[in-house]
């Protein structure tokens, strides 16, 4: 594939204008929308309301129902700023919209109108007086609003108030003591990104209709694969819907790798393939394997230390026994960041078996991909430009907004094989430009969202330097929690020493428990702390965290940090809104 060249398309190395709670006015709103899309707002606003008259009042309205604009006139001079009538959205239904005759007034309304509960919603997720979440049970939400579907059109007045009460009862996953999952945060160069992708509302799969998209893909996977550490980003790639479609593109390449018939004959043609992951590993691995037609009883977990890190001589042991059964492994995945604990297994001591037996070697990195942009904490995944394919998904610990996830393979042109079925209603071979970045065939989707364009945008807006001051801060949060927690009364720690991702799993014992035996009745008890404390920071919308158990471990508390928007000062409160909805217990 012909390189599209460097310069523009080469990588880099509240003050609020009124309370965003109340109306406010028409001013101060284009003022916050400028602040936070770079002009856009603010254009918006002159298109609305002239160039040098904008109204005192009336801009960004809460209530959609008291929203006025001025509406479509018949002069010549577009956009008009004349005054003709008032726009009533109780009057008004998407027909009007563009691109009906006269709705390009209408229509900049609306959206502005749209953009300013966005800008509202945006200034208040970083507002720590404000809930995390405003939580309602099923069926509580289900019989507040009339959720269905109707067969008559609503006016526009009801379907902004549905973008309204949408966003109320939204999970803030940008407020900065969200710590639920592994993608957090809020980043407003890769909101803007995102709006600008559903604006440009275009598929992946050819060039011809993705002009732009295509290259930025290009680029963007050659420098992932170039942070691998494969020679000049040599290699091929693809973003995926996720780890989990991610992890399964690996282990069907690595299938069409060692029996290429597979792709016309199916699995009846090939003897019982066995794929190898840890136990502590993501559940894809499972998925992906029932999908393909491998079944999950081919999946061996291997062993992990306490640490939860797969131990390489139970791998070894695994594979020989499955070679001496007469099948036929094929996939060794290892795990670059496991989801509870955040361990990194031994990739080079893997990279060395899987080279030993001739098995392909998937390295998930989903949740530890991110640090390979940090020179001090890439060191965890030494030995993962051994592997023939990655899985590292930006949406995580990049904080890119949901979704991207990248796959990365060492061997140019298998993934192609793999896949290609040469529809020639899209693939056509004349076609007047280079064929090779019509890269839809490589793909098991025909439709395919451009999430390339976040990442991108965010890389310019960051450099390379940005997201590793971004990685740095994040685990710098987890160290500052887990030397406070690790002492401190009232807390066990699930495994012992520092944590190498921001993964801090521990326990919080209540003072009712703290004398009592370390015994079955304890473990019973203490499996129902978490449960509790955490529906009580949801009812309380305060923060939240998540917990599961694992193993023969009862439920404990696993934090992440991805969010650089939290603060030495978010962490505490964690600790201090844990004891407070605990010490009952």
């Amino acid at each position: 594939m012909a390189s599209p060249g460097s310069g523009f398309w080469s990588f880099g190395s509240e003050d609020g204008s009124g309370d965003p709670d109340n109306p406010g006015t028409a001013r101060a709103w284009c003022q916050v929308a400028q602040k936070f899309t770079g002009g856009i707002g603010n254009k918006l606003c002159a298109l609305l309301y002239g160039d040098t008259e904008k109204p005192a009042e009336g801009g960004g309205s809460q209530t959609p129902r008291a929203a006025t604009r001025k509406a479509a006139c018949a002069c010549d001079h577009k956009p008009c700023s004349c005054s003709k009538a008032d726009v009533n959205y109780a009057f008004l239904h998407a027909t009007d919209l563009l691109p009906a005759c006269d709705g390009e007034r209408p229509t900049l309304a609306f959206l502005q109108d749209v953009m300013n509960i966005l800008l509202q919603y945006v200034v208040k997720s970083f507002d720590r007086s404000t809930k995390v979440i405003d939580f309602h049970y099923p069926n509580e939400l289900l019989q507040e609003y009339n959720w269905e579907l109707a067969d008559q059109p609503q006016n526009l007045e009801e379907i902004l108030m549905h973008c309204q009460t949408t966003l109320k009862y939204a999970i803030k996953t940008g407020h900065p003591r969200y710590f639920n999952q592994l993608s957090t945060g809020l980043d407003m160069v890769g909101l803007a990104a995102d709006w600008l992708t559903s604006t440009a509302n275009t598929n992946m799969f050819t060039y011809e209709i993705a002009p732009v998209f295509v290259l930025l893909e290009y680029v963007t996977l050659k420098k992932m694969r170039e942070i691998i550490g494969w020679p000049g980003g040599s290699g091929d790639g693809i973003f995926s819907p996720g780890g989990a479609i991610s992890n399964m593109y690996a282990m069907m390449i690595a299938r069409f790798k060692m029996f290429p018939e597979v792709k016309e004959k199916g699995m009846a043609a090939v003897p019982r393939l066995i794929a190898f992951t840890s136990e502590h590993s993501h559940f894809s691995l499972k998925k992906g394997a029932a999908a393909l037609g491998i079944g999950t009883d081919s999946v061996i977990l291997i062993k992990c230390d306490e640490r939860g890190k797969m131990i390489p001589s139970d791998l070894e042991r695994r594979i020989l026994e499955a070679k001496q059964k007469g099948f036929v492994p094929f996939l060794v995945s290892a795990t670059a960041g496991t989801t509870v604990y955040g361990a990194f297994d031994p990739l080079l001591a893997v990279a060395d078996i899987c080279k030993k037996y001739k098995i392909w070697m998937h390295v998930d990195a989903a949740w530890g991909g991110g640090l390979l942009m940090s020179r001090k904490h890439k060191w965890k995944l030494s030995g993962v430009e051994r592997a023939n394919s990655v899985t590292w998904n930006p949406h995580k610990m990049m904080g890119v907004p949901l979704q991207c996830s990248a796959l990365l393979v060492r061997e140019e042109g298998l993934m192609q094989n793999c896949n290609q079925m040469h529809a020639s209603y899209l693939f056509q071979q004349d076609k007047h430009y280079d064929l090779s970045y019509d890269t839809g065939d490589k793909a098991l989707q025909c439709g395919r969202h451009v999430d390339v364009f976040k990442l991108w945008l965010m890389w310019r807006a960051k450099g390379t330097t940005g997201f590793e001051a971004h990685v740095d801060k994040c685990l710098e949060l987890a160290e500052y929690l887990y030397n406070i927690i690790k002492n401190r009364e009232g807390y066990e720690m699930v495994f012992d020493g520092k944590p190498q991702h921001t993964n801090v799993c521990f326990w919080y014992i209540p003072p009712s428990l703290r004398t009592l035996e370390d015994n079955e009745e304890r473990m019973s008890r203490l499996s129902k702390v978490a449960p509790v404390i955490k529906a009580r920071m949801m009812e309380y919308g305060t923060t939240m965290v998540s917990y599961q158990p694992l193993g023969d471990k009862v439920n404990f508390f696993r934090m992440v940090i991805s969010n650089p928007a939290a603060t030495h000062q978010d962490i505490d409160f964690l600790i201090e809104e844990i004891e407070r909805l605990g010490q009952d217990l």
